[in-house]
């Protein structure tokens, strides 16, 4: 049975004297934890984070990467260079780029199979926003954007790590009920199947306001393999 992997996105914020405190507070804290632990950090702050978790359980990740390998693209962040800072994961469509940076289904499917290329793991975001669900198009929604990502990478769809992250629930406040949650992810899961023989070694992580309230019931539904937490990992005990 693959362990959780309880990934945390910093998203714009963080400072040097903060995430010090933070990633030394966290270290001292977990021990040796029972799942596999990731933060995803703002690119300026990779080469400290790279030296801060230096051997120790939590991986390094980047929260994007660029569709391409080299060139006239200024401010963006090539797979490449992430490996140089020992990046191992980098998000891939979180819902904050494809709106308000109109990344489409065809971009994310991109930038993962640039992230694959370079020997990173792209944790794919999918998800509705409120009209969507409301419209009862949940399903084809999350579906499309996933499609995309498994046309473009074909056999290496396994090396991939899912987040379903409902749009309506992000900072929000608000959180799929446990049921709403494993309904997505069986959704998905099907999907996976459909495609990959070992879909069963994909992780599926929620990432709809998951914090240390919620977690436990979230993380004991049968198809949810983690949780992508956003500002309950810039809490320590929160993200503990």
């Amino acid at each position: 049975m693959k362990k959780k992997l309880i990934a945390g996105n910093w998203k714009m914020n963080g400072s040097l004297a903060a995430n010090e405190t933070l990633v030394k507070s966290l270290l001292a804290g977990m021990g040796t934890p029972a799942c596999q632990v990731a933060l995803c950090v703002p690119s300026v702050y990779l080469a400290q984070l790279q030296a801060l978790v230096a051997g120790s359980a939590i991986g390094l990740g980047a929260q994007d990467v660029s569709a391409h390998d080299v060139g006239a693209f200024t401010g963006e962040v090539s797979g490449a260079m992430l490996r140089e800072f020992d990046v191992r994961y980098t998000l891939v469509g979180h819902s904050e780029r494809r709106q308000y940076h109109g990344e489409t289904d065809a971009v994310v499917a991109s930038k993962a199979q640039r992230a694959l290329a370079c020997g990173l793991t792209p944790i794919v975001c999918v998800g509705e926003t409120l009209a969507e669900r409301e419209a009862g198009k949940t399903e084809e929604v999350v579906k499309r954007q996933l499609a995309a990502v498994i046309h473009a990478n074909g056999h290496c769809i396994s090396e991939i790590v899912v987040a379903y992250e409902p749009v309506w629930a992000i900072g929000t406040g608000k959180t799929a009920t446990t049921e709403q949650a494993q309904q997505v992810h069986a959704v998905l899961r099907s999907q996976l199947h459909a495609a990959s023989n070992q879909a069963d070694r994909i992780h599926i992580l929620y990432g709809g306001s998951m914090n240390a309230a919620n977690a436990a019931q979230l993380l004991a539904q049968p198809d949810i393999d983690g949780g992508l937490v956003g500002g309950a990992s810039l809490k320590v005990p929160d993200f503990l």
